[in-house]
């Protein structure tokens, strides 16, 4: 069963100070856990919260001609001990005595999904809001000064749960690599070939890691706890620092009409939109989650069923590929996009492919189109 985080002593210490806190003030900084009783998950898999599309991406990734090849010889090649250094020197360090208040939250973090060794943890000076965890041997946790001064402290406690759910998950060596990448492919544009093969690498790269943040914010949300206090976090990641001219309910709305919104059209500029970013759209994460906070599988976990570590050696990779196609099955059966429609229409068998193919990409064939023979027709709602 999972434990309550103010039941357990702190952990042993590791790079970012004493170790996780419990009950009360955190390594000295006066910084007080959440009054509210919070669970703790010893031994908990990272497949415990992983998205299906994250696992999928990943395998699909691997499978990448020339990508074991590439990642080979990047991982010798990515100059970790330079990037150590680069923000050793140039950010700081959170500490007991630094930013101790995310010192805190770090510990806690760690404690709520028991990593063992917490990571280094680092605050750079950058008025844009964002975070990440990097690192090829070990992970590096770095955060903005613009996210720090955006969010409120259960806010951040959720964003310190996502990355460490990334260091959990390995996510930081892709990461790395995919840094690396991208700029390599910025250096080698002159090259025609050159430039369309790390390209290649690039973007499977960014389909993976955009379904991974996927999976950090159900980690974040395990550590915090607190549903709304994620969703307002993306909130302001999409409107900034104006939470009283904004609303979850109607930015929730937002998402629901983003996913159904339109016709074919739509359907395709969503993905060509979404090609270029390495995160998905804020009220898409948000709408996900929500998803995900009222389903049985997240209910189960919080009662205290869910993979251990311990048992990851034996897990199999056929129920993982079957997992991810019942999940894409079921969404597929419940999606309401045009383009999903219409492959569902597909596999269907529908009868007029062409008469469908024309009203999806245009819009047209709406309710109440009485269609080509009208005659003796009783109008819609008589």
């Amino acid at each position: 069963m999972s434990e309550s985080s103010q039941s357990k002593k702190p952990k042993k210490d590791g790079p970012g100070g004493k170790g996780s806190a419990g009950k009360g003030s955190g390594g000295g900084s006066g910084e007080k856990l959440p009054s509210r009783t919070r669970r703790r998950f010893p031994d908990i898999s990272s497949r415990a919260y992983e998205h299906p599309a994250d696992k999928s991406a990943l395998v699909a990734l691997r499978k990448l001609t020339g990508f074991d090849t590439v990642f080979k010889a990047l991982s010798g090649l990515v100059p970790e001990r330079s990037l150590r250094l680069l923000f050793l020197s140039d950010s700081v360090r959170v500490s007991d005595e630094q930013f101790p208040h995310l010192n805190a939250m770090l510990r806690d973090a760690c404690y709520i999904l028991d990593l063992e060794k917490i990571p280094a943890f680092y605050v750079s000076q950058d008025p844009q809001p964002n975070a990440m965890c990097i690192g090829m041997d070990e992970p590096i946790i770095v955060v903005t000064t613009g996210l720090v001064e955006l969010l409120d402290e259960e806010e951040m406690r959720a964003v310190v749960g996502h990355e460490v759910g990334h260091a959990l998950s390995g996510h930081s060596v892709y990461r790395t690599i995919l840094l690396f990448l991208t700029n390599l492919a910025l250096r080698v544009a002159w090259i025609p070939l050159g430039n369309l093969a790390v390209l290649a690498i690039v973007t499977a790269l960014r389909e993976w890691f955009r379904k991974s943040e996927l999976s950090a914010d159900r980690a974040g949300l395990l550590v915090g706890q607190d549903l709304q206090a994620s969703m307002r976090g993306l909130m302001k990641l999409a409107g900034g620092n104006h939470l009283h001219e904004m609303n979850v309910d109607a930015f929730l709305k937002q998402a629901d009409e983003y996913e159904a919104a339109g016709d074919l059209r739509d359907s395709v500029l969503k993905i060509l939109n979404v090609l270029p970013r390495s995160h998905p759209f804020a009220a898409v994460r948000a709408g996900e989650l929500r998803k995900w906070a009222a389903s049985r599988d997240y209910q189960r976990l919080m009662d205290g069923h869910y993979p251990r570590r311990t048992e990851d050696k034996d897990a199999s990779v056929y129920d993982s590929f079957k997992e991810s196609a019942n999940h894409y099955a079921d969404r597929a059966k419940q999606s309401k996009d045009p383009l999903v429609g219409l492959i569902r229409d597909f596999g269907n068998g529908a009868g007029d492919i062409g008469g469908k193919l024309r009203d999806k990409f245009t819009g047209s064939g709406a309710k109440g189109d009485p269609g080509p023979d009208t005659s003796g027709a009783t109008p819609e709602g008589a």
